[in-house]
């Protein structure tokens, strides 16, 4: 199979310890600081980079994380981000990369652009898509809005996590480059339909979640492809399983 040519600049990259976040001083680096130079990269993230939840946020599957700057102009029209009545941290926010508490940003790659298992070379190392994002309550606290990770999971625009395959130098400037799919059935806008369905009603994507049928040939898919985070295979089990959607206000709403 001849590969598409993905060959984009990584014009900057964001790393940052853990501090308090919102008025119960939750734990999250979720307010990452582009680094100046070069910083390692190997098997669990950059060094310095920190979690605010190490049980549902890093470790090898989740190492890196991408967000396309493509879609900032989306959240700024869907949060009326540049109105004459929007809160000035909000607008500040959107105007530069890293308000998702992505590691890495970009133009010119998003979910429908990149399939589970692609490898791309970063710098020295080689890394590996392994899931989306799965967000959480946080993302409502750095926005300040109670409505905002919901609007992350169904407007499909999460971003997306890499594992690294082989650990080294990564820089502001350096170029990611695909060089294997592995699955080209499988991109990631694919992956997150079948887990979290298209919201009917585009309008009210940012008030409540879609409930998607259980697609059973698209989870059995899912459970049996090899690339994908662990945790996402049995995620695709689990409703198999039982037939239904999980409660999710925990992980989305803090509650």
């Amino acid at each position: 199979m001849t590969l598409p040519p993905i060959d984009i600049a990584i014009p900057a990259i964001f790393a940052g310890p853990v501090r308090p976040l919102g008025p119960k001083a939750v734990p999250s680096a979720i307010d990452r600081q582009p680094v100046a130079g070069p910083v390692w990269l190997g098997p669990l993230g950059i060094v310095g980079d920190g979690r605010g939840d190490r049980r549902h946020h890093g470790g090898p599957e989740k190492a890196l994380h991408h967000y396309a700057f493509d879609h900032y102009p989306w959240w700024r029209q869907r949060l009326d981000a540049d109105g004459p009545d929007a809160p000035p941290p909000l607008t500040a926010l959107l105007s530069h990369p890293g308000a998702f508490g992505e590691n890495l940003t970009s133009t010119g790659l998003t979910e429908t652009d990149i399939c589970i298992g692609d490898r791309f070379r970063l710098g020295q190392t080689v890394i590996e898509v392994s899931q989306g994002r799965q967000p959480c309550f946080r993302l409502n606290l750095r926005f300040g809005r109670p409505d905002m990770s919901r609007g992350v999971q169904t407007s499909h625009r999460t971003g997306w996590y890499y594992r690294v395959i082989r650990p080294g130098r990564i820089a502001p400037g350096d170029r990611l480059v695909l060089i294997a799919r592995p699955q080209p059935l499988w991109p990631l806008a694919r992956v997150l339909a079948v887990l979290n369905g298209r919201h009917p009603d585009p309008a009210r994507a940012m008030a409540d979640l879609p409930q998607p049928e259980i697609s059973t040939t698209g989870l059995k898919s899912l459970a049996a492809l090899p690339q994908l985070a662990s945790s996402w295979r049995d995620l695709a089990r689990k409703r198999l399983a039982s037939g239904r959607i999980e409660d999710q206000r925990r992980r989305l709403d803090g509650a």
